[in-house]
């Protein structure tokens, strides 16, 4: 057995309860959240001329709108089950905030907080950004683009969280040279 692995590991998983989306499990004492069928995501890190491209939108867990990378889940419609993930990403990007990447890289698969949810990420960088729509996502989204140079990130940041609004804990990514004093 490895170091840190303990009985729980050992248990069966029990599905608690199954959404269309997500899926409350148990195994042993743990109590976890995630995607259910097997459905992962993308998540978009758009950068130009030192400019990152972040999404507003409201968070119903929240009660409050996010700061976030534009992100999507991959072959969520129907039909899409073999998407690949830089397909979804680049689809996700245009629909979100209206830019088309003429460059989409894969940086690696990611998990958001594996001591609560089992879900993983696609971590996708866009550069070459063309802007060709309005973004704003689907008709049941509503999406606000910001375009924020990342030598102002830190108080871009700082003027959301006055203002009440939520910051996804990815943008931290990009946060870590300001804080390590490498970037004002």
């Amino acid at each position: 057995m490895s170091p840190g692995h303990g009985q729980d590991e050992r248990e069966p998983e029990e599905t608690v309860w199954q959404g269309k989306f997500i899926a409350a499990k148990k195994r042993g004492k743990w109590e976890y959240v995630g995607r259910a069928r097997g459905i992962r995501a993308a998540v978009i890190l758009p950068i130009e001329d030192g400019h990152v491209i972040l999404v507003e939108q409201f968070r119903v867990p929240l009660g409050r709108p996010c700061i976030e990378f534009p992100a999507g889940l991959i072959g969520d419609d129907d039909g899409g089950e073999d998407e690949e993930p830089l397909a979804a990403a680049g689809r996700e990007l245009e629909e979100e905030t209206g830019y088309r990447a003429g460059r989409l890289e894969d940086l690696g698969t990611f998990y958001s907080s594996p001591g609560m949810v089992s879900e993983s990420y696609t971590l996708v960088r866009a550069t070459q950004l063309e802007k060709v729509g309005d973004g704003g996502g689907t008709e049941d989204e509503n999406i606000t683009v910001h375009r924020v140079a990342l030598d102002g990130l830190g108080r871009f940041v700082e003027e959301c969280r006055a203002k009440g609004i939520g910051i996804d804990s990815r943008i931290t990514m990009l946060l870590m040279p300001h804080w390590l004093g490498e970037r004002e």
